[in-house]
């Protein structure tokens, strides 16, 4: 499997100049990782947000979508998919799939993506959106994503894209050694993104990778309906 980006359908000559300038955009903000601003330099996020809202995708902000969710801003994405470490080849599992934007950049990135959305209209949009795409290494799942995907585990790399009240720890024991949780920890209102390394059958360690702001994560280890 390549590690180069994968090639998507060919965007207007507008989106891909303004792709080039969120690429340019996230490396001034401190986004080093080159392999991951060329993935999101080929990553078609027109293609991820409503219609009415395609003249905005290459704001460096979060959009909305269907279901009261929300497609992450371009710089959270390229800050938790750096954090991960992807490699060609990695299993990555993704908890919120949301648009698919964040599973396509994995993908483009050569990962093998194992993604859940609680939402089942999510997931079949993102289904149809990867299937245009040509993105054939995206496994999807309508589940409780607070809980992971046991039986595809162990993950070399878990992305939480919703916040959490803790470190999920179903989650956590579903990393191989070595493996990375990117997660979102906090109340509703915000939350400290957190890299969680396992480092042994028992042991984790923690980095604080600073503020950030995501919708709540609902399921048996997360928050209960949105209150608890």
């Amino acid at each position: 499997m390549s590690s180069q980006p994968q090639p998507f359908t060919p965007s207007s000559t507008l989106f891909v100049q303004r792709r080039s300038h969120l690429v340019q955009v996230l490396r001034e903000r401190g986004i080093a990782d080159e392999a991951v601003l060329a993935a999101i330099g080929v990553v078609p996020r027109e293609a991820f947000v409503p219609d009415v809202l395609a003249a905005n995708a290459y704001d460096d902000t979060a959009l909305p979508i269907d279901e009261l969710q929300t497609i992450s801003q371009p710089f959270t994405v390229a800050t938790m998919t750096s954090a991960v470490g992807v490699r060609s080849g990695s299993k990555i599992l993704e908890i919120g799939t949301g648009s698919g934007y964040q599973a396509a950049v994995l993908a483009a990135l050569g990962a093998i993506v194992y993604t859940i959305e609680r939402h089942a209209l999510l997931s079949h949009q993102a289904r149809e959106r990867f299937r245009r795409l040509g993105l054939q290494n995206i496994h999807t799942r309508v589940s409780d994503g607070s809980i992971g995907w046991a039986a595809q585990a162990p993950f070399d790399g878990i992305l939480v894209t919703a916040g959490a009240p803790d470190v999920p720890e179903a989650l956590a024991r579903q990393l191989s050694i070595g493996g990375r949780l990117i997660v979102p920890v906090g109340d509703r209102v915000g939350q400290t993104l957190y890299s969680v390394t396992r480092t042994g059958d028992e042991t984790w360690s923690a980095q604080d990778l600073g503020p950030f702001k995501f919708v709540p994560l609902i399921g048996a280890e997360g928050w209960q309906d949105g209150v608890r």
